[in-house]
């Protein structure tokens, strides 16, 4: 069914939603807000886990599925969602990079999906994606992959910097047909390993077909390369101003301000008439 009018409004996290303090401002819960007030589907399109994800869910006070791992989760945070989904990646290839490890230049290997957190080693503090400290349940080796009953939405890869590029020939190499590798933005030698063709366009068109929304009518916001997909997609697809130039040059418009300046809330205000009164 076609909701006529309606318009989803997608949001990435990270540089885009959030503060470079990793906040939500009360400028930007605001215009959420009054964005929804005024019938706006708004929905939060993230790469990160949902662990990390659900305490800016309930800030924004959200009551629509979310979307995590970049595409790969679908869920309906303390709820049940007929359509939640998920795509896993077979233990196997996380057993392989494990007896691997040194050989391929891995520093940290961590396993994760909706229930699931394992990982070689504690962060280092300041990380800030993965914990400083690992309870004893939630160390990663041979045993407790065997024994968890899960299979991994995602794989995050610190490497040795020199190895990175090894790193991701190897796995596209071995497992080619059924994951792709994807760096991380900023100054880490970090990948992520998926299943492949998923990306946040994927959970994009499922909340697009639940709502019935038509695809002129979505607008999505996004700063980084993992946002390119759902930025294109999206009738209107909006770039921050603190966006990489390849967002930039696929988005339909730039905010005039950036993250750290409510971009995406004043550009609600300025753009798309929505009242949010900051």
């Amino acid at each position: 069914m076609i909701c006529i009018g309606k318009k989803l409004i997608v949001l990435d996290l990270d540089g885009t939603t959030l503060n470079n303090e990793s906040m939500i401002t009360t400028n930007t819960k605001k215009a959420i807000q009054a964005a929804k007030n005024e019938d706006y589907i708004v929905s939060i399109v993230t790469g990160r886990p949902n662990r990390i994800s659900e305490n800016f869910y309930d800030d924004l006070s959200l009551d629509t599925p979310m979307i995590n791992f970049n595409g790969s989760l679908g869920i309906l945070p303390h709820s049940k969602w007929e359509r939640e989904y998920e795509y896993v990646i077979d233990k196997d290839i996380v057993m392989d990079l494990l007896e691997k490890s040194k050989l391929l230049g891995i520093t940290l290997l961590a396993v994760e999906g909706k229930q699931l957190f394992l990982a070689s080693r504690a962060a280092k503090d300041g990380f800030g994606f993965f914990p400083s400290s690992l309870r004893t349940t939630e160390v990663l080796n041979q045993k407790s992959l065997k024994e968890n009953v899960d299979n991994p939405i995602t794989i995050t890869v610190e490497l040795v910097p020199e190895m990175k590029q090894a790193f991701i020939n190897y796995v596209n190499q071995q497992f080619g047909d059924l994951v792709e590798v994807s760096p991380w933005g900023g100054p880490h030698p970090i990948v992520e390993v998926a299943t492949k063709g998923i990306k946040k366009v994927t959970g994009v068109k499922r909340l697009a077909d639940y709502y019935g929304v038509l695809q002129k009518d979505i607008i999505a916001f996004g700063d980084e390369a993992n946002d390119h997909t759902m930025i294109d997609y999206a009738g209107l697809g909006v770039a921050m101003k603190n966006a990489i130039p390849s967002i930039k040059g696929v988005a339909n418009d730039v905010t005039k301000y950036t993250n750290e300046q409510d971009g995406v809330a004043r550009y609600m205000q300025e753009k798309l008439d929505i009242a949010v009164g900051i």
